[in-house]
């Protein structure tokens, strides 16, 4: 986004106090995603919003659409280009448990990997391993290899090309994870991790086009949890040009 859009103000709101989706019922993360970005929308007056979790869009994003009366964007697990791009049509997905089992991406399976394989593990512990790295704390990688072993426990063939990085945390670890795949676990070196930020960039900057940004501050980030969850994070937030810490 900051590529694309680099005038336009954002607010990243991190939800920290309603963390983990993942483990939450589908009732549970509907409720409070539409709720929180209903409450946010009349504080903070957006043209659009931005779901940035593939648990909370894949179980809450209609809702949201029925609640909210600007545009919202969601964010899905990344299948259709893993399916186009793979050379054997073997494809596996990492994401949270509540992500894995929707409907869903039972659907993006039937649509775009008919004639492959899609395989799929929750490895909700890379969240964790991901916030290490956003403080500048150490990775374990020794979490980044039981998710990778987890996904392909049914790859007998060793046919694996392709990996869908279905929860927004986890490209923070993509460069780990590669390492670990190739160099510890010895898959092949032209193997690719996937990911929905580009896609999800271009659909927001079509839908604001033709629209001017005019700056009345800096960009922000707004925490559920406490202050002291995101004062953690500020040199990584100012990496992204956020400067400005606040409570919601």
């Amino acid at each position: 986004m900051r590529r694309a859009l680099p005038d336009a103000p954002i607010i990243l709101a991190a939800d920290y106090a309603g963390l983990p989706y993942g483990k939450k019922t589908e009732a549970e993360v509907a409720a409070r995603v539409a709720g929180l970005l209903g409450r946010m929308s009349e504080r903070y007056e957006p043209r659009l919003a931005c779901i940035a979790c593939n648990t909370a869009s894949t179980i809450a994003l209609d809702m949201v659409r029925d609640v909210l009366e600007i545009p919202v964007v969601g964010t899905v697990p990344a299948i259709k280009p893993a399916a186009l791009t793979s050379k054997t049509g073997v494809i596996g997905m990492l994401g949270t448990q509540g992500t894995v089992r929707q409907p869903y991406v039972d659907r993006l399976e039937a649509e775009f990997v008919q004639d492959g394989k899609l395989l799929r593990f929750a490895a909700p512990d890379l969240v964790d391993e991901a916030e290490s790295k956003l403080r500048g704390g150490p990775v374990n990688r020794s979490v980044l290899e039981a998710a990778l072993e987890g996904l392909r426990e049914n790859d007998h063939e060793m046919k694996l090309d392709r990996i869908v990085l279905g929860c927004t945390h986890f490209p923070l670890l993509e460069d780990e994870l590669i390492d670990v795949a190739v160099n510890d676990l010895g898959m092949p070196p032209d193997i690719r991790f996937l990911d929905g930020a580009e896609g999800i960039a271009r659909r927001i900057v079509h839908l604001l086009d033709g629209q001017t940004f005019e700056r009345s501050g800096p960009n922000r980030a707004v925490t559920t949890g406490s202050i002291e969850t995101l004062e953690a994070l500020r040199p990584a937030l100012k990496s992204y040009k956020i400067d400005q810490i606040d409570q919601f």
